[in-house]
C-alpha cells in the first residue's frame, strides 16, 4: 500500500471542501486584491472572469496562470479560453464566442425586446452536455421494461420531482431549450405504453395519440406537460 504525504484521495468526500477552501484564498482573495475592479464568478474549480477588452483579458489570464503556478496548480489547457461576448452591440470577430458554465452554454442567441423586435443577445441556455445527461437519465428509468404493471399515475410520481428540478435549474434562461429536452420523457412514456398494452404493440403513432389524449384530459398529470412539453393531441379511437 502506497504511503501518501500530500493531496486528498480521489473521490474522497472531504476533497471538494478542501479544494474550495484552498481556491478561496489562492484565487478569490488574490483576485480581489490584484484586480479589484474585475468581476468574476467561481464554482468549485470553474471560473468566469469579466474583462472589458481583449488586451485586459490577456493580461488577467497571464496573471492568473502565474498565480496558480505559484500555488502548484495549472489552468486546463483546453477549457481555458478568452471568449468574445458577441451580440448586436459587439459585432467583432473572435475565435471563441461561446463557453459553458454550470450546465449552461453562453453564446449569441436570438431574443425579443419588450416591443417585439428581434435582436441578437449573449444569453445562456442548457448546455449540450447537460441535455445529454438528462436524456441518459430518462433512458435509465427503464419505464419501458420495469414498470409495465404500474398505472401511469405511478410513473408521474416518479418523474415529476426530477422533471421539476430540471426545469427549476435549466429552465431559468432560454426556457424553450430545456422544454425541448424534456419532450424525451414523452418518448419514454409511449414506449412504456407499447409494452404495457397489447393494442399498441408495433403501433407507435397510436401510442402517441393515446398519450396525447391523456395530456388533453389531465394536463397537470406530468410536470413537463405543465411547462409545455406535451405530446400530440389524442385523436381517433386510440384511447
Amino acid at each position: 500500500m502506497e504511503s501518501r504525504t500530500k493531496g486528498t484521495p480521489q473521490g474522497g468526500v472531504i476533497s471538494p471542501l478542501l479544494a474550495n477552501l484552498f481556491l478561496h484564498y489562492a484565487f478569490d482573495k488574490w483576485m480581489q486584491r490584484t484586480f479589484p475592479h474585475t468581476s468574476f464568478e467561481r464554482y468549485a474549480d470553474d471560473a468566469v472572469v469579466h474583462c472589458r477588452t481583449e488586451r485586459e483579458a490577456r493580461t488577467v489570464l497571464a496573471a492568473i496562470r502565474d498565480r496558480l503556478a505559484q500555488c502548484g496548480l495549472e489552468l486546463h489547457p483546453k477549457k481555458t479560453k478568452i471568449v468574445y461576448c458577441k451580440d448586436d452591440d459587439r459585432r467583432g470577430e473572435h475565435e471563441h464566442v461561446a463557453f459553458d458554465f454550470l450546465g449552461y452554454t453562453f453564446q449569441p442567441r436570438r431574443a425579443k425586446n419588450r416591443w417585439g423586435k428581434h435582436f441578437v443577445s449573449f444569453l445562456p441556455a442548457i448546455s449540450t452536455k447537460a441535455a445529454k445527461s438528462i436524456r441518459a437519465r430518462i433512458r435509465d428509468w427503464r419505464m419501458a421494461s420495469t414498470r409495465n404493471n404500474r398505472p401511469i399515475e405511478d410513473l408521474a410520481r416518479l418523474v415529476n420531482p426530477v422533471a421539476q428540478g430540471w426545469m427549476n435549474f435549466y429552465g431559468r434562461f432560454y426556457r424553450s431549450k430545456c422544454i425541448q429536452v424534456l419532450r424525451h420523457i414523452n418518448e419514454a412514456l409511449t414506449s412504456w405504453a407499447r409494452r404495457k398494452f397489447n393494442r399498441f404493440r408495433r403501433r407507435e403513432r397510436a401510442s402517441v395519440h393515446w398519450l396525447g389524449g391523456i395530456a388533453r384530459r389531465e394536463p397537470a398529470l406530468f410536470a413537463h406537460w405543465r411547462f409545455g412539453a406535451t405530446p400530440a393531441a389524442g385523436i381517433g379511437g386510440a384511447g
